[in-house]
């Protein structure tokens, strides 16, 4: 089926991943981090060594405005890439603007991937990170009370799992907020958007049903709600949100359903529906749409480190 997308999301309108054992065994070791993150005029890069909840070491970077206050504000990011990717390298580029125009500190962490770490290790290196910024924050300048969560895709759905997973621990950190762009938040993969698109690029729910048996996340398991907060008995206790969505992407209704449900519990939201996009549209970094959109994210991130 043809659909009627920018041409500014050239190339990656016409890309579909092929998702499969093979592709990500060929592709995944060849993903590197860019070295421009060290070269920055604006921004320092530094990296971080983090242990995981079963002594693993994972890498991170602390991204940090020259000119930050002492004690900052900080973001801690989570990349998307279906739990099976590394970074792209808009991920980077957005995480240094985020830095820059926010003058707030972004942690971007590099959690275990899947086929190879299953669910729920993507989860628990997620929020060892959480763990890891509250408890180091005086070492790291950071403002322990101004710590937010945010991410893409599948990072979206580490997001707010991760707030799930600190609220049910009990855990001292309160995270201000947590920011979900073109999030996959309900594995059921029944809505109305997924039903209508199967075939799109860059994603489609033709590859979530592909991808769900790689991430190893079995509906059986009392952890599987943070894989599918969409399907949590209650989202009572969780942080104010900012919920982008792409247009023409099966995700769409995850985010209005999110949406929706935080709404029931009284928990302000900010709901950003994009139009014409597709997911993962912040590939198109010189796009109308991408520059609208992280205008917004930027607001958000102001407004409630404030």
């Amino acid at each position: 089926m043809k659909y009627d997308i920018s041409r500014e999301f050239f190339p990656y309108s016409h890309f579909k991943p092929p998702i499969s054992r093979a592709f990500l065994a060929l592709t995944v070791p060849f993903m590197r981090t860019p070295r421009f993150i060290y070269k920055d005029k604006d921004v320092c890069t530094v990296r971080h060594d983090i242990k995981s909840y079963d002594g693993a070491s994972l890498k991170c970077f602390l991204l940090s405005p020259r000119t930050c206050a002492e004690r900052a504000p900080c973001l801690i990011y989570f990349h998307g890439g279906g739990f099976v990717m590394e970074a792209a390298s808009y991920h980077y580029k957005n995480a240094i603007r985020y830095a820059r125009e926010v003058g707030c500190k972004v942690f971007f962490v590099h959690y275990r991937l899947a086929p190879k770490h299953p669910h729920p290790v993507f989860f628990e290196d997620c929020y060892a990170a959480l763990c890891h910024v509250y408890e180091n924050a005086a070492t790291l300048g950071i403002d322990a009370s101004r710590i937010g969560l945010g991410g893409d895709s599948a990072g979206a759905t580490l997001t707010a799992g991760v707030c799930m997973m600190a609220r049910d621990r009990g855990h001292a950190v309160k995270p201000r907020f947590q920011m979900l762009i073109y999030p996959f938040l309900d594995a059921r993969n029944n809505s109305e958007s997924c039903k209508k698109y199967t075939d799109t690029p860059m994603w489609n729910s033709t590859l979530s049903a592909r991808l769900a048996p790689l991430t190893g996340a079995d509906s059986r398991r009392p952890d599987y709600v943070y894989y599918s907060p969409a399907e949590a008995k209650s989202l009572s206790g969780l942080p104010v949100a900012y919920i982008e969505t792409a247009e023409i992407d099966c995700l769409h209704d995850d985010g209005i359903l999110y949406a929706e449900r935080l709404g029931d519990e009284g928990i302000d939201v900010v709901l950003n529906e994009t139009r014409g996009t597709i997911h993962g549209f912040d590939n198109a970094q010189g796009a109308r749409a991408t520059e609208e959109a992280l205008v917004e994210r930027i607001k958000f991130l102001k407004k409630y480190f404030e």
